[in-house]
């Protein structure tokens, strides 16, 4: 500790104090998680100077401005790609880019969240945070691949479904809802890839699949590190302390079994070479396909209403 200011080590022993404090209540369920939470945030003011967490540095990674979108895969992994627009309600929602496609000799829908690249882009994309039309565009369009056998391919890439008054007026929250629903009862295969950021619900609206990925350096979480860290500690800075509570990066959830396969990713993450990022996920998309082949459209919905079902149980 002798690089350690003085009020550094203090606030470290001040910790440590609470540490020891609570250690004789530690059978009580909320003491066992205040613990934790205090033994992580000990171990954040112990890191060096540009030390990073390992939940950290994915999260930075998962928002690198270079890494790939769901446009930069679509043209790597598929041909005959046909964009369709709209929901046939209000609008058209760019932050959601939805076609039908082959992937190798495969018919499939490919629905995916996109961000904008430069700053035009990013407007016109909304960030990658879509509205209701755009999660009503993607369900019309699995309803689409449905009545055609049609596989669905989801990539999730998203902040968050926007929060502006405009989506709040025409039912956000009821958008991603029904399409949590309407998604678990499609009898045809659907394969989720998270491929970079997987934000709440507005995530999980794309979300419901027989086969749920994410690449090595992509996030999934029900709320940002650094809205967490607002809501928990009410400062947003302890967003890196926040990220290793949430449990978010890939192995993580791999390991609590949300996610069904880790896709690796190439030296330096996605954002470093987007064609062999597209290469390992086009294997990963294959496998998934294959597995899911054989089964019946009542199988399918059987087996992803198991899926999610189980979610949560980690008791025998």
């Amino acid at each position: 500790m002798s690089d350690e200011s003085p009020e550094l080590r203090e606030r470290i022993a001040n910790l440590e104090k609470q540490i020891a404090a609570l250690r004789a209540q530690e059978s009580d369920p909320a003491v066992a998680a205040q613990l934790d939470e205090l033994a992580m945030e000990v171990e954040a003011l112990r890191r060096k100077p540009g030390e990073t967490s390992a939940a950290w540095e994915r999260v930075q990674l998962a928002r690198h401005p270079q890494r790939p979108h769901t446009l930069d895969y679509i043209s790597r992994l598929f041909s005959d790609f046909k964009e369709l627009h709209g929901d046939r309600r209000f609008a058209d929602d760019p932050a959601i880019v939805s076609g039908m496609a082959r992937l190798g000799s495969r018919e499939v829908m490919v629905i995916g969240q996109q961000k904008g690249r430069d700053t035009k882009q990013k407007l016109y994309r909304n960030f990658g945070m879509p509205k209701p039309e755009g999660y009503r565009k993607a369900l019309r369009l699995m309803q689409l691949a449905g009545k055609f056998g049609r596989p669905v391919l989801t990539f999730l890439d998203t902040p968050g479904a926007y929060p502006g008054i405009d989506a709040e007026e025409r039912g956000q929250a009821e958008a991603i809802a029904y399409n949590l629903r309407e998604m678990a009862r499609l009898p045809i295969p659907i394969v989720v890839t998270c491929i970079g950021e997987g934000g709440s619900g507005g995530a999980l609206a794309l979300g419901v699949g027989n086969v749920v990925t994410m690449l090595e350096n992509a996030i999934y979480s029900v709320i940002s590190p650094e809205s967490c860290a607002a809501i928990v500690w009410r400062d947003a800075g302890k967003a890196e302390l926040a990220a290793q509570a949430l449990k978010l990066t890939a192995q993580d959830l791999h390991s609590l079994g949300l996610v069904d396969e880790i896709i690796p990713e190439p030296p330096g993450g996605a954002n470093e070479n987007h064609d062999a990022a597209a290469a390992l996920l086009s294997e990963s998309l294959e496998r998934a396909l294959d597995r899911l082949s054989g089964l019946s459209g009542m199988q399918l919905v059987s087996q992803r209403y198991e899926r999610f079902r189980k979610m949560g149980n980690f008791f025998a």
